[in-house]
């Protein structure tokens, strides 16, 4: 670990701690007496501030200020950074206002020139593809904001809802959110384009925990998904899989055979089949036999297409 580096992990390792003594970044960082005392000189040149407390129980007492201790970021730190921000470009809806270009544009001004000139040759070196948004939705910033405060949102989806959501995920060009339904006790998935309103309420503080929203979702995905399922992967299949899949659904290799399994509701049923429509030839159903035998109709309403 060079000297930067170091002392970045220094300011990390300090960023919680009222009290600290020489011993304890000897001890963390495995580095001389000597060498401490001349990081302490440094971070406090950088902000860190402290009053020291002599005698053999004394140390620094550290000062906690409203103040921005600078973090430093090696080349490749910064180009994983970049790296990170150019994938989020691609999102053309996020739940925050100020879209990743302006972002990128902003942090990269900031750089030297020479390392501005690194960063860019890395960039044209790498293509992004990304799953266009189906549709934009517009509340996104408010389901976000709801889940850090915890609090209930009020939403037009289809009809008049209360959420507690749990989370936001993007998949395949649509963002979903996973909420409970706070009247009824129901815990769903929604696809947030299809929210027609919403705002968060301000009058209900007796809310769930995220812990106790986790176990919402568990009991969920235990008793909802009630009807069993097995299928036999082809390696394509596999990476088919990998690429695209839903929580209902997980792999496991048994003698040598990659193998699909997990449980979907009846409600589920046809868009099961729809989705297995999409694996072709690198899927075959072992059970139950329902699903076999409608995977089979849907193949036969193709061929006769032609």
């Amino acid at each position: 670990m060079n000297k930067a580096e170091r002392l970045n992990q220094e300011l990390i390792f300090l960023s919680n701690k009222n009290f600290f003594q020489i011993n304890d970044l000897i001890t963390e960082f495995n580095i001389s007496k000597r060498t401490v005392l001349r990081d302490i000189t440094e971070l406090e040149a950088m902000g860190l501030s402290f009053y020291v407390e002599n005698g053999r129980h004394g140390g620094y007492h550290l000062i906690k200020k409203e103040l921005l201790v600078p973090v430093i970021f090696n080349l490749e730190e910064v180009s994983a950074i970049f790296f990170a921000i150019k994938a989020l470009t691609l999102l053309s809806a996020t739940p925050f206002e100020k879209n990743y270009q302006h972002i990128y544009d902003k942090l990269l001004a900031t750089l030297p020139k020479s390392q501005q000139e690194y960063v860019a040759k890395l960039q044209d070196g790498v293509n992004y593809y990304r799953i266009p948004s189906i549709t934009t939705p517009n509340f996104l910033n408010i389901i976000l904001q709801s889940i850090v405060d915890e609090r209930i949102i009020d939403v037009t989806y289809h009809r008049n809802k209360q959420l507690q959501v749990f989370n936001l995920l993007y998949r395949n060009g649509i963002w979903f959110c996973d909420a409970l339904d706070i009247n009824t006790k129901k815990w769903g998935t929604y696809r947030c384009d299809r929210i027609e309103s919403c705002q968060i309420n301000r009058k209900i503080t007796d809310t769930y925990s995220r812990l106790e929203l986790k176990q919402f979702q568990q009991n969920y995905e235990n008793n909802y998904h009630n009807i069993p399922f097995e299928c036999e992967l082809t390696p394509l299949g596999q990476e088919l899989f990998q690429k695209n899949n839903y929580p209902n659904m997980h792999l496991k290799t048994s003698n040598g055979r990659i193998l699909m399994y997990g449980g979907y509701n009846r409600a589920e049923f046809n868009y099961m089949v729809k989705y297995l429509i999409t694996l072709g030839k690198n899927v075959k159903i072992n059970y139950p036999a329902e699903l076999k035998q409608a995977y089979v109709n849907e193949l036969q309403k193709i061929i006769n297409q032609y």
